[in-house]
């Protein structure tokens, strides 16, 4: 059985999706769709049911998931012992961030780091997803949470305070507020999605439903819809740029901690390392959040 199969069939598996899956993989939607259909063609029956929501396990892929994780972790871990061996500054090490530290500082961050190491390439996940280090999907993760997965090591860049955000089109029309008191009279910009579980969303949903004139699922695109006067914004303050004002700190958002984090049997890889010191360095010395 070939090996490339059955990374398609646990990608299909865990995702959900073949969309997803080629996503993950680095491929395009018509290779990944005929990669499965010829893997359940040489098994000789269905693995998936094809639903309008997406890839279900039949009772033969749900089988087979169980035997192919498996073996996929064995690989993984034989993968990682030996790339953990190697102590030259030179590959490539794949780096996966949210989308707004990867526009607004990481390439500044990088660009220092080409001059340093030129035979160290880096690739750039731009996502909030979460991806799954154990098999390299990605080397190094930059996340904001207050809790990391306890299967990864890392260590703590940075603790980011939130804010309460307007434009000057904003501020033409309606003025600007000087604290949390004075929101009552003023269009505000809420979350969906994911968004919305966090602490500052359910504090705006709880006492401000009526005033919320738009939501998003992103935090860059509440930043532009604040930007064009829509509404003040409830952010994260590495998301302040010139083109919107931090009014004051919104305490109800609480803080977010950004974390730098790799696998176990990755930190000593001197390429990785050597990545997170520069950026542990680089965020450290960051004035613009």
């Amino acid at each position: 059985m070939d090996w490339n199969s059955l990374k398609f069939f646990i990608a299909i598996a865990e995702n959900g999706s073949l969309s997803a899956a080629a996503k993950v993989l680095g491929i395009n939607h018509s290779t990944a769709f005929r990669r499965i259909n010829a893997f359940e063609k040489e098994i000789g029956g269905r693995l998936f049911e094809r639903l309008s929501h997406g890839y279900e396990l039949t009772p033969t892929g749900e089988e087979l998931l169980v035997l192919a994780q498996k073996i996929s972790n064995s690989f993984d871990d034989m993968e990682r012992r030996i790339i953990g061996k190697d102590i030259q500054p030179k590959g490539t090490v794949k780096i996966t961030a949210p989308n707004n530290i990867a526009y607004r500082y990481l390439p500044r961050y990088l660009a220092e780091f080409h001059h340093l190491y030129p035979e160290i390439h880096i690739e750039l996940l731009a996502s909030n997803l979460e991806f799954n280090m154990s098999n390299r999907q990605a080397d190094i993760a930059i996340r904001a949470t207050p809790s990391p997965p306890e299967h990864l090591v890392g260590r703590q860049l940075r603790t980011i305070a939130w804010s309460v955000y307007g434009s000057e089109a904003y501020e033409h029309e309606s003025g600007l507020p000087n604290n949390l008191e004075e929101l009552q009279n003023h269009r505000l910009i809420g979350a969906t999605g994911g968004m919305s579980s966090l602490p500052g969303f359910n504090w705006l949903e709880m006492n401000h439903p009526k005033q919320i004139h738009v939501r998003c699922d992103d935090l860059v695109s509440m930043s532009y819809f604040a930007e064009s006067g829509q509404g003040l914004a409830f952010l994260p303050n590495d998301q302040q740029r010139p083109e919107i004002k931090k009014l004051f700190t919104f305490e109800p958002g609480e803080t977010s901690n950004l974390w730098l984090l790799t696998h176990p049997d990755l930190r000593y890889v001197e390429r990785i390392k050597l990545v997170m010191q520069h950026l542990t360095k680089s965020f450290s010395e960051e004035n613009n959040i």
